[in-house]
């Protein structure tokens, strides 16, 4: 049975569809490009108004360069707006976020897949189905939680994914061992609300960090590290913090979703810190760890953002301590309370804060790149061996007689050039 999976939107779509990969390669599936498919899983996001039309035109543009192709839903607007998924071109079926850890089992009916070989079973079993490069990955994304108990005034997600919940530390360190044995050198741990990971168990991140460490220094895995991702600004604690500027196995790279830089519309987005408390945040990490990436995302035009909001904004991301930004300019997510708010700023005002917002972006990623220049980081190779994502985060060419998934050391020649240290 030739597959093929579309995954648009987050880290955590990422890992789920990296699941999707491994059971279908130990049931005898073969990955092929969509227009070559009998089948066709894809993996929708919902984020904005954006992301449900680009699953559209994927959907059907598949459906037309492939017209026997049977498409599978899911994601998050596979989930929010299952009738209007169903009705499109060659989706023979739509599969909720609650039941993904379970599409391939209820698609091996419908399209003959062959028992899987259960990789993980077993006395000393940790075997995988999946290696490094599978899906183009070098680093494995491993989802450790899911769903979303805040009520960020813009967000459909807590809708698509529901409260949170979280993957036991026992199946968490179980999944490391399997996944580390199957060659992986880098896993990000991922999680709708990372921060909030373990409330509902009666743990906390920091014990899961903790107990991923001691499961790697155990098993006296040097080559391995871990990536922790999106975090909001008030889980990222203390003690957190502690954990990646002593080094050693957690790549120094945060990123600490702002939004905005006016209290007003921090407030009015419903997010529970202020802009002194996010600065205060950042400007201890880069003070306790120099050479951190600490990313960002903002929004640009929300309802009511005045010109002073803007410049607020503006003022503060062009002083600030950050790597890298997402911007995302606002627009209307049917659900959220954000669409029945008065003070809509109109589509071509949004359009030029954004871009100026960009412009800042790239400034502060220049700036980053730069400070790094001379300095020798660890770093993983990835794509055909060409390439390394360093610990922190930047991505570099190298000289040729590398593979994929080495680790190595380079010493940063420029901002978009290394050498072996």
């Amino acid at each position: 049975m030739k597959y093929s999976i579309v995954t648009f939107g987050c880290r955590v779509n990422q890992a789920d569809s990296l699941g999707f990969e491994e059971d279908l390669l130990a049931r005898g599936g073969t990955a092929v490009a969509p227009d070559q498919a009998d089948f066709v899983i894809v993996n929708t996001c919902s984020v904005t108004a954006t992301a449900d039309q680009g699953a559209r035109q994927t959907i059907r543009r598949i459906a037309r360069d492939n017209p026997s192709a049977r498409i599978v839903a899911t994601g998050c607007y596979a989930t929010r707006r299952p009738e209007e998924v169903l009705a499109l071109p060659n989706v023979v079926r739509v599969v909720p976020n609650d039941d993904k850890p379970k599409t391939i089992s209820l698609l091996s009916t419908d399209f003959g897949l062959t028992t899987a070989v259960r990789f993980g079973e077993g006395e000393g079993s940790c075997g995988s189905a999946i290696e490094p490069g599978v899906a183009g990955r070098t680093a494995f994304t491993l989802r450790v939680q899911t769903g979303c108990a805040e009520s960020c005034s813009y967000c459909i997600i807590p809708t698509t994914r529901g409260l949170p919940r979280s993957v036991p530390l026992a199946d968490v360190l179980a999944q490391m061992k399997r996944i580390v044995a199957a060659g992986f050198k880098e896993i990000a741990l991922t999680g709708v609300h990372l921060g909030s990971y373990g409330r509902d168990i009666g743990t906390s991140l920091v014990d899961l960090l903790e107990a991923v460490r001691r499961a790697a220094l155990s098993g006296a895995r040097a080559d391995l590290s871990f990536r922790i991702s999106s975090l909001e600004p008030m889980d990222c604690t203390r003690a957190s913090v502690e954990l990646v500027a002593e080094g050693g196995c957690f790549a120094p790279h945060f990123h600490l979703p702002l939004q905005h830089a006016s209290n007003r519309m921090l407030a009015a987005m419903r997010r529970p810190y202020t802009i002194e408390y996010y600065a205060a945040l950042v400007d201890d990490l880069r003070t306790r760890i120099p050479h951190a990436s600490i990313g960002s995302d903002v929004i640009v035009g929300f309802p009511g953002e005045t010109n002073e909001d803007f410049e607020r904004l503006e003022a503060y991301l062009d002083r600030s301590p950050l790597t890298h930004i997402h911007v995302f300019p606002y627009s209307d997510r049917p659900g959220t309370d954000a669409t029945s708010m008065s003070g809509k700023v109109g589509g071509a005002v949004v359009r030029e804060r954004g871009r100026r917002i960009r412009e800042i972006a790239q400034r502060l990623s220049q700036r980053f790149r730069d400070s790094q220049v001379g300095s020798i980081r660890r770093a993983l190779t990835v794509d055909d061996g060409s390439s390394v994502v360093t610990d922190n985060y930047l991505k570099l060419s190298i000289p040729p007689g590398h593979v994929r998934n080495e680790r190595v050391d380079v010493r940063v020649l420029s901002q978009q050039h290394a050498e072996m240290a």
